[in-house]
């Protein structure tokens, strides 16, 4: 028997509104669901049909397609949800594939100049679209601090020199391609920038490094190398902030590589504990390392 659609509103906490999270697919949407509710706020989840996890059947919520718009700032409003979080993984989708609401159909110019560029110019033109409409969008690490990552080593081992001077080098071919909305993550060995993170994302690029292994095109003892991930310059932070899981330590290591390096306060992570876990049992480090200073 098909779930419902929706679940009947419940009433919010005394003396706030409910707050309304966009669910992508992935951990992070449930685990700032439950940060939420133990901080004594409400919460309804607004599902994108197709991305998020059935998980989020233990909570109020609703099923939205992504082009269905006008449904969903209808439900934000019947609900009484002002305070909106989007969080999850949604694969950039191609228009004739959104079957779009009379709402949306209205806005079908604007989506079209909202496709026409890079993650940050489509999310930042989505979140101006709910402000005009009297939404206020929250970073998801406003609701739960507690999914940023701190600083420091966050495990048994902590990186060497060799691997601080690629952790550098790192750091800045980000910063040097923020600026093009390229992605959020790169593969260092031996000062050599081996991979980049564009579309495919983080467990793709890991996994070609992991073939270019095998097929002799990187050539370094194992283990050896680190993933590093910062956000991009000048991003809006209330939108995909980079993260990692179990699965990215897992990439780590079947890429031959010695470690995770990540901007302490710039990444999230849903369960670091796994994480941390994960890594000793691997072998690897994971490392906080502090944001650039503001030139």
């Amino acid at each position: 028997m098909a779930s419902p659609t929706r679940t009947d509103p419940a009433p919010a906490e005394a003396g706030g509104e409910p707050l309304a999270i966009l669910c992508g697919g992935g951990a992070f949407p449930l685990a700032v669901a439950h940060a939420a509710r133990r901080a004594g706020r409400s919460v309804h989840l607004f599902a994108l049909r197709g991305h998020a996890d059935p998980g989020v059947a233990a909570f109020p919520h609703v099923w939205v397609g992504l082009g269905q718009y006008g449904k969903l700032k209808a439900e934000l409003r019947r609900r009484g949800c002002r305070d909106v979080v989007f969080i999850g993984n949604v694969l950039r989708p191609r228009l004739r594939d959104i079957k779009l609401d009379w709402q949306t159909v209205q806005l079908l110019p604007r989506i079209v100049r909202m496709l026409r560029g890079g993650d940050n110019h489509l999310l930042s033109n989505v979140g101006k679209l709910f402000e005009q409409d009297g939404f206020r969008l929250l970073g998801a690490h406003e609701v739960a601090p507690d999914i940023l990552v701190p600083p420091g080593r966050l495990g048994r081992k902590a990186p060497d020199r060799a691997m601080l001077d690629d952790i550098a080098i790192g750091r800045q071919a980000l910063t040097t391609m923020g600026p093009l909305d390229i992605g959020q993550g790169v593969v260092v060995i031996n000062r050599h920038v081996v991979a980049v993170e564009a579309a495919e994302g983080t467990d793709l690029m890991l996994r070609r490094c992991a073939e270019l292994r095998e097929n002799g095109r990187i050539r370094t003892p194992t283990p050896s190398g680190v993933l590093v991930k910062v956000p991009k310059i000048d991003q809006d932070r209330r939108f995909d902030l980079p993260s990692f899981g179990v699965l990215t330590v897992e990439g780590v290591a079947r890429a031959g590589l010695a470690g995770i390096a990540v901007e302490a306060g710039g990444v999230i992570a849903a369960d670091l504990a796994a994480i941390i876990a994960a890594a000793d049992a691997a072998g690897l480090f994971v490392h906080g390392f502090e944001p650039a200073s503001p030139t």
